[in-house]
């Protein structure tokens, strides 16, 4: 199989030279079990830290005809900008277009599977951008979403304690109380938020920090801001993102990423507290939080959450945790609105940035340590196992599947 890898070049401190090319096993496998070998670069780029493919086309009245993967789209996180690249061979792509303004820190990029638009997320400065996509697929006309606005600062009143249908209070505190004196203090502070100020200070505002939007059934479109510790949901009137409503998660939690589940749950990871919350859509269309836990028992002060990504039959769910450098499992259950943690193992790279499930492979990418490893996962427990294969894989970022 062949993976690109999204990374970070000399403008931002690493080592990658563009979008590299990453190969697992031999040339006629369609499984990703085989050893790794990075292949180089597939394109040059300036920090290419996200990778999106076009869904492909052909269908209504679209004049060009695409399969998956034939083009990609990349946030050039220093530059501020997204550029779409065509691919011209097995393991080359060179720029389709010019690339187009973005915000501070873009750092992801989501195509619609209609491919007529993309939405790009900035880490720097909060925005949310939706930009129209051509029938060749080279986007275009971008356009700023209404800001964020933050639910625990000094223009807003406190959110409650309570969110959806959860006492988030209550619930710290009988699992502080099971937890007893010598585990107490893996349970995230939700009743002791009123005990504690900011870093910035009492009342002072919070940076907004778009991190990353998923396109979901029925048209609708959720997106994190990890500074605001909020979920907002959108939907696109073609000439720019209209927001319908929005979920505030607890203060400090730093929601990162998200995973739909076919259960119709939404998964999110927050990179601060290291958490998965489980939102829900009502009858009426409104989504609510329902359900939430710790990664795990082993996770350290200073860890910071990263990828989250489910099994192929959707069982299990997997989170990247950097700093201690481990991989959370983590079992659905119920009807989805449950998660339960397995188990926290070693991912086997420094600081595992990005991860994804390709049949019973786990694929990471070790951003500090210059490679990517993959893992068998056991089926039965679902938990990665050691470290099958290592290639070196200079600055990686991200990793997406073509063919």
């Amino acid at each position: 199989m062949r993976f690109l890898r999204g990374g970070y070049t000399a403008d931002m401190d690493g080592r990658a030279g563009g979008i590299g090319m990453l190969l697992a096993g031999a040339p006629d496998e369609t499984s990703a079990g085989g050893a790794l070998a990075f292949a180089g670069d597939a394109a040059t780029a300036d920090s290419p830290s996200w990778l999106a493919p076009h869904p492909g086309s052909g269908t209504g009245d679209r004049s060009l005809s695409l399969s998956r993967g034939d083009v990609v789209y990349a946030a050039l996180e220093k530059r501020q900008q997204v550029q779409a690249f065509r691919r011209t061979g097995e393991t080359t792509f060179v720029p389709l277009g010019a690339p187009v303004a973005a915000g501070e820190a873009v750092c992801h990029v989501a195509v619609a599977p209609d491919a007529r638009s993309l939405i790009a997320s900035c880490w720097g400065d909060g925005r949310v951008i939706r930009m129209e996509l051509d029938a060749a697929g080279r986007p275009s006309a971008p356009v700023t979403a209404p800001v964020a606005v933050d639910p625990y600062g000094p223009d807003a009143a406190d959110a409650p304690a309570s969110a959806g249908d959860i006492d988030l209070v209550a619930a710290a505190r009988a699992l502080r109380e099971a937890a007893g004196d010598e585990y107490a203090h893996l349970v995230p502070d939700h009743d002791r938020a009123d005990e504690a100020k900011d870093d910035t200070g009492e009342g002072e505002a919070r940076p907004s920090r778009a991190h990353q939007a998923v396109f979901l059934p029925g048209g609708l479109i959720a997106t994190t801001d990890l500074g605001f510790d909020v979920v907002r949901f959108w939907r696109d009137g073609h000439h720019g993102l209209r927001q319908v409503q929005q979920i505030a998660l607890p203060k400090g939690s730093g929601p990162r990423h998200m995973v739909w589940h076919p259960s119709g749950h939404l998964y999110v990871v927050t990179e601060l507290s290291c958490e998965l919350f489980v939102l829900a859509p009502s009858a009426d269309g409104t989504w609510r939080l329902v359900g939430g836990t710790p990664l795990g028992a082993g996770t350290l002060p200073g860890d910071n959450a990263a990828e989250v990504a489910l099994s192929r039959d959707g069982e299990f769910v997997y989170a990247g945790v950097r700093g201690s450098n481990t991989l959370a499992t983590l079992r659905v259950r119920g009807a989805g609105d449950v998660v339960a943690p397995v188990a926290l193992v070693d991912a086997g790279v420094d600081w595992p940035r990005h991860h994804v499930v390709v049949r019973d492979i786990l694929l990471v990418a070790g951003q500090l340590s210059d490679e990517a490893a993959s893992l068998t996962l056991d089926l039965r427990t679902g938990v990665p196992g050691r470290v099958r294969h290592r290639a070196d894989a200079p600055s990686p970022t991200c990793l997406l599947p073509i063919r």
